[in-house]
Order: C-alpha cells, then sequence, then structure tokens
C-alpha cells in the first residue's frame, strides 16, 4: 500500500508540476470569455435600437389610419414621430429620419420608413475585432388605408 505524501509512481518531472495550470487557463480563457460577453452586450443594444426603431414604424403606420387625406395622414404620423421618437428606448430623436406616403405601386397602402443613424451607440467603442453590424438601422411598415 502507498504511504500518504508519497508520489505515485511513474508522475515526476514536468507531468507532476500543477502549480501555474490554473494561470495558464485563466489566460487563455479570459480573452476568449471576454470577447463572447463584449459579443452579448454589443448585440443586445444593437438589437433594442433596433426593435424600437421597429416598433416607432409600426406605431406611426397605425397612427396614420386615423387621417381621411394623403395630407392629414401625413401629419399625424410626422407629429406622431417627432413628439414620440424620443420615448422609446436608446433612440436619440436627432439620428431618426423618415419618409412616409403611399405606396407606390399600391395607393390603398400606406408606407412609413423609419432610418436610425446608430453611430451614436455606444457598441463603437467596444473590441475592435468583434464583428458588428451596420451603422444604419432600418425598418418600413405597411398598413392598409382606413375608410376603403
Amino acid at each position: 500500500m502507498a504511504r500518504a505524501g508519497r508520489r505515485i509512481r511513474g508522475r515526476s518531472g514536468f507531468g507532476a508540476a500543477e502549480a501555474g495550470t490554473a494561470a495558464i487557463e485563466f489566460a487563455i480563457l479570459v480573452p476568449v470569455f471576454l470577447l463572447f460577453i463584449c459579443g452579448i452586450l454589443a448585440y443586445g443594444i444593437y438589437f433594442g435600437a433596433s426593435h424600437s426603431i421597429q416598433q416607432i414604424a409600426a406605431d406611426a403606420a397605425r397612427t396614420s389610419i386615423a387621417g381621411l387625406s394623403r395630407a392629414e395622414r401625413d401629419q399625424l404620423v410626422a407629429d406622431f414621430i417627432s413628439s414620440n421618437a424620443g420615448a422609446y428606448v436608446l433612440i436619440s430623436p436627432a439620428a431618426l429620419s423618415y419618409e412616409i406616403g403611399d405606396k407606390p405601386d399600391d395607393p390603398s397602402q400606406y408606407l412609413v420608413t423609419i432610418r436610425y443613424d446608430a453611430s451614436r451607440l455606444p457598441i463603437w467603442n467596444l473590441y475592435l475585432p468583434l464583428p458588428l453590424p451596420d451603422r444604419m438601422i432600418s425598418y418600413s411598415s405597411t398598413i392598409r388605408r382606413g375608410g376603403l
């Protein structure tokens, strides 16, 4: 029987020394872990802003239903966007642009297109090798005109 404190036969030299293995594993895995964390944060912020832009487009299109004429629909949507865009998460109204009006190929449909310059989001200052999405977020929402 082997005595306590005695080395097992066959484990000597390089294989027996385990003093620095945790530090080496830490040095190898931490950069990968930090890259994953930065990626999760960056895409989480980007998806949050993207969902807000999509919601603004959908809400603005729904607002247009109340208008009786094209001019009234355009005014309702423009007023909605200018007064409510700042209330959505991660959205700066100054970086927002929009196109509104009847859909070119189907005048019974009303089209709202929202574009957002996402270069103001803090994700662009993260780790450079991280593959990031496009800096321009764009969504369109179409709704059938009311009263038809």
